[in-house]
């Protein structure tokens, strides 16, 4: 499934640049590395935002200890089982965090590490965000 899922943003970013290759227009996005860390800073175009239909909301607070929640489906995991997500801090420009999942409370994600509360997350779209940090279908 998680393969379809970058397959898919590959072939919708690869729409974003229709046209010839001197054509002017920007990238549909692109990808910087972020110093010290595995992790890069995204950077997309109005136009990529909305072919991948990338949706945000914000990090909440648990009442009880004031730990950080997210929705679970702003969480990815990667094959060594690490948690990431992507934040989204600020406009058009996501950077993969590592969280760490104190525990699951029904369809949230309650932190013991990860984003403060207030940070804007991706809760669609991580998937294919993943295939263009890691350059899928890019070529």
């Amino acid at each position: 499934m998680r393969a379809l899922a970058l397959i898919v943003a590959a072939a919708l970013l690869a729409g974003c640049q229709e046209g010839s290759a001197e054509s002017e227009e920007p990238e549909a996005a692109v990808v910087e590395a972020i110093e010290g860390s595995q992790a890069h800073k995204l950077v997309l175009t109005d136009e990529a935002i909305q072919r991948l239909g990338i949706k945000t909301e914000t990090v909440a607070a648990a009442a009880a200890g004031g730990q950080a929640v997210i929705p679970m489906t702003a969480v990815l995991y990667d094959p060594d089982g690490s948690t990431w997500t992507y934040t989204n801090p600020e406009p058009k420009t996501y950077v993969r965090q590592q969280v760490a999942i104190a525990k699951v409370e029904n369809d949230r994600a309650i932190l013991s590490s990860g984003p403060a509360a207030g940070t804007a997350v991706v809760v669609v779209g991580s998937a294919e965000l993943l295939g263009t940090e890691n350059g899928v279908g890019g070529g």
